[in-house]
C-alpha cells in the first residue's frame, strides 16, 4: 500500500461476503479503513471474524462500533425471544434488521469524512440473499444521493461513491472472485446461530446459501457444522 493509495472505509461484518469486499478493495489500491459493529447481535463470534478477516487480508485500520440496535428489537438476530427460521420464508425474514445498513452507511460515512476518504464499501448482494431492502442497487443509490447532500464535503461540490461490488453477483461467484484473491473463508462466519466457538448450524438460510455457493463454485467448504451437514 502506497503512502498516497486513494482512502476507503470498508464494512467487515466477519462474513463471507464482506471479506470478499475487503479483498477486492485492496486489490484495487485502496487504502482500506475497515469498520466493523458490535449492534446487539445475538452472538460475538462474527466481531472476532471480522479480527481474523482483517487480519488476514490487510487494512490500515480496523475500528468496531459499539451501538444499540437491539434495543428496538424486531430481528431474531438481535432479540433472543425471536427463533431464528431454518425452513424458507416468504417476504422479508425475520432475520432483517430494521435499518441496520442505513445506520452502518452513515457512521461509516462519518468516519470518511474524518479520514478525508470519498470510498465506502459494502458487500450487499441483491441476487443470493435474504431480500432484504437495504441490500438493493436502489438502496445503494439513494444513500448515495443522502451522502453528497447531508456532508459539507457533498456541498462543496465533492462526491461520495458507495460501492457495491458485490450486489449483481451470485454466492457462487462471489467465493470464485475471492478465491481468485486468496481469501481464507475458513475464518469467516456467516450462520445466523453459530455456537459460542464459532461451529455453524448448517439450517439457517445464510448457511444454506453459504454451502450451495460453495458447491456451486466446486470449492471445498471450509465452514464447521456444529452438525455435520445431512446428518442433522
Amino acid at each position: 500500500m502506497s503512502a498516497s493509495a486513494r482512502k476507503a472505509v470498508v464494512l467487515v461484518s466477519g462474513g463471507l461476503d464482506s471479506a470478499t469486499v475487503l479483498a477486492i478493495a485492496n486489490h484495487e489500491g485502496y487504502a482500506c479503513y475497515a469498520l466493523s459493529f458490535e449492534y446487539g447481535q445475538r452472538h460475538r463470534v462474527e466481531i472476532e471474524a471480522a479480527a481474523r478477516v482483517v487480519a488476514n487480508i490487510g487494512a490500515a485500520q480496523h475500528r468496531t462500533i459499539q451501538i444499540d440496535l437491539a434495543a428496538f428489537g424486531g430481528s431474531a438476530l438481535t432479540d433472543r425471544d425471536l427463533a431464528v427460521p431454518e425452513a424458507p420464508t416468504s417476504g422479508i425474514p425475520i432475520t432483517y434488521v430494521p435499518a441496520r445498513n442505513s445506520v452502518f452507511l452513515a457512521l461509516a460515512l462519518a468516519w470518511a469524512e474524518t479520514l478525508d476518504a470519498r470510498d465506502i464499501f459494502i458487500g450487499v448482494n441483491a441476487v443470493d440473499y435474504s431480500g432484504y431492502p437495504d441490500c438493493r442497487p436502489e438502496f445503494i443509490a439513494a444513500f448515495a444521493e443522502l451522502a453528497n447532500v447531508a456532508t459539507r464535503f457533498g456541498s462543496e461540490g465533492g462526491r461520495f461513491e458507495i460501492h457495491a461490488p458485490l450486489i449483481a453477483l451470485g454466492k457462487s461467484e462471489i467465493i470464485q472472485r475471492g478465491a481468485e484473491l486468496g481469501v481464507d473463508y475458513a475464518a469467516t462466519v456467516s450462520c445466523y446461530q453459530p455456537t459460542a466457538n464459532g461451529e455453524a448450524c448448517g439450517r439457517c438460510e445464510s448457511c444454506r446459501l453459504r454451502r450451495a455457493g460453495f458447491a456451486e463454485a466446486g470449492l471445498a467448504d471450509p465452514t464447521r457444522y456444529a452438525v455435520p451437514v445431512g446428518t442433522g
